[in-house]
């Protein structure tokens, strides 16, 4: 069974969570996949993941790259379901909400908007989905400044 994280965002934006958490899946010798629910939020993060901080950026490309294939991805964003690129662990963005095949995956990040209330309802039934499915689910909760705390 893959390990659910919840990360309820309430300070940050996605755009400004994202990066350092694909740092710390590439420093473990992850592969990573960030599945988002439209095109044009994956093109604007493939974007962002080259600019975001000055003096680093995100080795990455989407499921639309033409320079390299899907599977040669250390990070893929993409619209689609399938693990493209082998990854350890995948992301759910934007509202996208996990389907069937999370096996695949070490970990599983779902972030939502705590802003949004469509995003929320669906976290929350995704929850009792995951957790009825026997899927070990840990909810993170972001604080004043951006810090994480373990709430479940």
């Amino acid at each position: 069974m893959a390990e659910i994280w919840f990360y309820h965002l309430t300070d940050s934006t996605l755009h400004a969570t994202l990066p350092a958490l694909l740092e710390k899946s590439l420093e473990r010798g992850w592969r990573a996949a960030v599945e988002v629910p439209d095109g044009r939020l994956r093109d604007a993060l493939d974007g962002h993941l080259w600019t975001f901080r000055g003096d680093s950026f995100l080795p990455h490309g989407t499921d639309l790259s033409k320079d390299m294939p899907p599977d040669e991805q250390p990070v893929l964003l993409t619209t689609a379901t399938t693990n493209a690129n082998a990854a350890n662990v995948r992301f759910f963005g934007g509202g996208a909400m996990p389907a069937e095949g999370l096996n695949d995956y070490e970990r599983v990040v779902l972030m939502f908007d705590g802003h949004d209330e469509t995003q929320l309802a669906d976290a929350r039934a995704a929850w009792k989905r995951l957790k009825g499915e026997g899927h070990a689910v840990t909810y993170w909760q972001q604080g004043e400044g951006g810090g994480w705390k373990k709430m479940a």
